[in-house]
Formats: structure tokens, C-alpha cells, sequence
């Protein structure tokens, strides 16, 4: 009799778990953000370690070079590309270029004159 309530809710609760709606567009933004800036980390890492295996390709000549030793053939490698700075796959504008704290014109005369307010608008105080 116990088993009876414990199949009831599940074969209720299953079927509604399963019609979930899909996850919300504003929930995939930062997902992509975070994918983004993962692939331009791993880029950096792969930049910095070309870097320091180049050094150390240098140094090794370089040691050589002072034993006198006879020097290996180079093997052509491509050179180290660098990534350049994050830039956000989502387009983002800084607040500035959004237009956020600029008014739309260009302003045509100070912020502020010597005029007092009720000659600006054209009645005067009694």
C-alpha cells in the first residue's frame, strides 16, 4: 500500500519534467561569453608557451654555440601568432560609444551663462 502514493507522484512528475521549456536566450549570453573568453585564454597560453619554447631554443644554440660545438639544422616552424586583446563576441558597446552619457548633438555654447533665470525665460520676477 505504501508503493501505490510512491508510483503515483512519479508517474506524475516524470512526463513534466521531460516537457520543460528550453533555457532562455538570456541565460545563453553568458554561456557564450565564458566559452569565448575560455578559447581566447587557452590562445594566450598557447602564445606564451611558443614564446618561452623559442627562448629556449636560443639559449640552447647559444650554449652550443660557446662549447663549439656543431650546431643542429633548424626546422622551419611557423612563428608565434599573438591572440591581441579579449574583444567580446557579443558586440557589446562601452557605455560611451552607446550614447549613454553623451546627449545626441554636439553642444553649441557653455553649459552655463551669466544671464540670471527669469531673463533666460523671458519674464521677470515681481
Amino acid at each position: 500500500m505504501r508503493l501505490a502514493p510512491f508510483i503515483l507522484a512519479t508517474s506524475v512528475a516524470f512526463p513534466t519534467l521531460a516537457k520543460l521549456p528550453p533555457a532562455p536566450e538570456s541565460s545563453k549570453a553568458p554561456a557564450a561569453e565564458a566559452a569565448a573568453k575560455a578559447a581566447w585564454t587557452d590562445k594566450v597560453g598557447l602564445y606564451q608557451l611558443c614564446l618561452s619554447q623559442d627562448r629556449l631554443a636560443e639559449a640552447y644554440r647559444r650554449q652550443l654555440k660557446s662549447e663549439g660545438k656543431a650546431l643542429p639544422d633548424a626546422s622551419a616552424t611557423p612563428s608565434c601568432i599573438d591572440p591581441g586583446p579579449y574583444v567580446s563576441p557579443a558586440g557589446a558597446k562601452p557605455l560611451e560609444a552607446a550614447g549613454a552619457h553623451s546627449p545626441p548633438g554636439t553642444a553649441t555654447s557653455p553649459p552655463n551663462t551669466q544671464a540670471p533665470g527669469a531673463d533666460l525665460q523671458g519674464s521677470k520676477k515681481q
